[in-house]
């Protein structure tokens, strides 16, 4: 079942969802952020980042931003870190933005509603993050989506994602029932992982994007891609 990528749809890719369905589907999804450490890798990124350029201020564009709670947490690396942020949230869903301003109010994020392949040219970054985003998109779109990674990021560009394998697909399978969470997400999260990635993949893929990127493996169950921005 978990040899190659599924094709198969997640309830919260379709647009007929309404405000409600959605942003309950968020909040249980941010409690699995937190168990699963899914902030981690993104967040150690950003101090290598910081650390090997120098930069005290930095601008930040989360691709697929969901809820917004990657952001709030970049928000807090930064202030730890000393690190002045520019927070801005690309993602095409309304409720996503209407979601993260009720549960992150005072969060001084610039909100992107559109299709990541019609932000302007002009619009770049010194860091371009994307967490647990990917596995929403067909193989060709996401070897467009690295190179497009590449081209908005000025200082590097950092992708978090699933690694497609039984051992987290029977423990979500178990947990979200478990947890009695919103059914959106007990449907769509084993999708999620069955839509993850091998290593295998994602050497192909980066292969195809013919992008300089560095792949490694995150604890727990999670496939990092990193690369430098074209400055």
């Amino acid at each position: 079942m978990l040899r190659a990528r599924s094709s198969a749809p997640e309830i919260m890719d379709d647009a007929a969802q309404d405000f409600a369905a959605f942003s309950a589907a968020l909040r249980d999804l941010e409690r699995i952020n937190r168990m699963s450490l899914a902030y981690r890798p993104t967040l150690h990124w950003l101090d290598a980042l910081a650390r090997r350029t120098g930069a005290r201020r930095m601008s930040v564009l989360d691709v697929g931003a969901g809820g917004g709670d990657m952001l709030a947490r970049v928000a807090a690396w930064g202030a730890r870190r000393g690190v002045a942020v520019e927070l801005a949230a690309l993602d095409r869903s309304p409720h996503a933005a209407a979601h993260a301003r009720a549960r992150h109010p005072g969060l001084p994020v610039r909100w992107i509603m559109a299709d990541l392949f019609d932000l302007p040219a002009e619009e770049r970054f010194d860091a371009a993050i994307c967490a647990l985003f990917t596995h929403h998109l067909d193989d060709e779109t996401l070897v467009r989506f690295l190179r497009w990674m590449g081209a908005r990021a000025r200082l590097g560009w950092f992708v978090s994602d699933l690694h497609r394998h039984p051992l987290p697909w029977a423990t979500v399978w178990a947990g979200v029932r478990l947890l009695r969470m919103d059914p959106m997400v007990v449907h769509d999260s084993t999708v999620s992982i069955a839509r993850g990635f091998s290593r295998a993949d994602w050497e192909g893929l980066i292969a195809r994007a013919d992008v300089p990127a560095r792949l490694r493996w995150a604890f727990p169950f999670r496939w990092t891609v990193a690369g430098e921005g074209g400055a």
